[in-house]
């Protein structure tokens, strides 16, 4: 995309490793909530989003007969100090557990990540957890249309760890003293011994997402996509809806111009053709952390 040519001065972390680089580029529309009321609300913004590539030259979108064309489930908390301390320093806590056919699966999923309008502050930041076990790092430059018209594009990066909950070994996990030790990142944040988080406006959010196929902009980019809805467990209050397209890259210089091009026209095409679904200026984070009227300090 057009803005995303931002240079990353080469450097290394305090153990020598180099500075991760970025191999993701996930585009976000932010959407209100209010249609979704049935999945028959996600398959229609689907049609939508194949209506729009198929005006977009040379942008195919690609219908996978494997998806299960009914919506997932999944639960999503955050974490942090009761100053939102994490958040108005750029952090982002939280776990998030898979459901199938309404049972827990698998371990819950810790992500830790660091998000940044600055590519250098975002890179420099080691997000690598201090734990025996397996992690893995995901360092995305994220899309989303402008906080105040519809038609352009501003880039978040979001530096990510993620990794499985069991792997926390510390008997009390949500202690700051056990996260400044998780993430060494975090040491600096913590400001007694006693220090504990806690859910976010004691939310726990229920994300209903639909996969809906995969968009293809040529020269062998291709990006999954999906549009989801949040809302609170228990009241099943809707508090906002997205719409995501992801692709994954080595190194940005592989991914052709052309397809760049492709992608960013698209991501504009739909923000026209989709102006009365769009919720402009806020993210899925920032709207749990506003839950109560708070308004913390953002970087997004």
């Amino acid at each position: 995309m057009a803005k995303s040519d931002s240079h990353l001065k080469r450097g290394h972390y305090s153990d020598g490793h180099p500075l991760d680089e970025v191999q993701y580029l996930e585009c976000k529309i932010i959407l209100k909530p209010d249609r979704f009321t049935s999945a028959d609300g996600f398959r229609e913004f689907g049609k939508l989003v194949r209506r729009t590539a198929g005006e977009v030259k040379k942008v195919e979108f690609v219908k996978d007969p494997s998806l299960r064309g009914r919506p997932s489930v999944r639960e999503v908390v955050f974490l942090d100090t009761a100053d939102f301390r994490l958040y108005n320093h750029a952090f982002i806590l939280r776990r998030r557990i898979a459901y199938d056919d309404g049972f827990p699966v698998g371990d819950p999923e810790i992500v830790f990540k660091f998000r940044h309008p600055s590519l250098q502050a975002a890179a420099e930041l080691d997000v690598r957890p201090n734990i025996p076990g397996r992690y893995r790092i995901k360092f995305k430059a994220e899309a989303l249309p402008l906080r105040d018209r519809i038609g352009g594009v501003r880039l978040l990066y979001s530096h990510n760890c993620e990794f499985g909950m069991s792997q926390v070994r510390d008997g009390d996990r949500t202690a700051m003293a056990t996260l400044a030790r998780v993430f060494p990142a975090l040491a600096a944040l913590q400001q007694s011994d006693g220090e504990r988080v806690s859910l976010v406006n004691e939310a726990i959010v229920e994300e209903v997402l639909l996969d809906l196929g995969s968009l293809d902009f040529g020269k062998g980019v291709v990006a999954k996509a999906n549009v989801a809805l949040w809302r609170t467990r228990g009241e099943h209050r809707p508090l906002v809806g997205e719409f995501a397209y992801q692709c994954k890259f080595e190194k940005r210089e592989d991914v052709h111009v052309k397809a760049r091009k492709r992608c960013e026209r698209f991501f504009i095409a739909l923000q026209e053709a989709a102006r009365d679904w769009i919720s402009l200026g806020t993210t899925k984070t920032g709207t749990v952390y506003r839950l109560n009227g708070n308004a913390p300090q953002s970087h997004e």
